[in-house]
């Protein structure tokens, strides 16, 4: 029983942060997933797969583990790069590549 905590990037298709300021306690599968003879969706008997707990800081979700005794693994979300870019740079004179159309 393993667990990662980690802090979720955002979605591509959203420009808000409203999910990213939350960390996660997830445990990592101990069995792989096997088809269903009968229908053919992927199912597990590991019950911890399903477990997903939300904390508010990374220091809640550590001080949870080591309460609870589990092994777990912290990885940290790298930063964006924020870009600014306005529409008048377009026609700059001093641009680095020429203007074309």
């Amino acid at each position: 029983m393993f667990a990662k905590i980690y802090q979720p990037a955002r979605n591509a298709m959203q420009s808000g942060r409203a999910l990213s300021k939350h960390w996660f306690l997830e445990f990592t599968p101990e069995m792989a997933e096997r088809p269903d003879p009968l229908m053919g969706w992927t199912s597990s008997t590991d019950m911890r797969a399903q477990v997903r707990l939300s904390f508010d800081s990374q220091e809640a979700a550590v001080a949870y583990a080591r309460q609870q005794g589990i092994p777990y693994q912290v990885t940290t979300p790298q930063k964006a790069k924020r870009y600014v870019k306005s529409y008048s740079d377009n026609f700059s004179t001093n641009r680095k590549q020429p203007w074309s159309h």
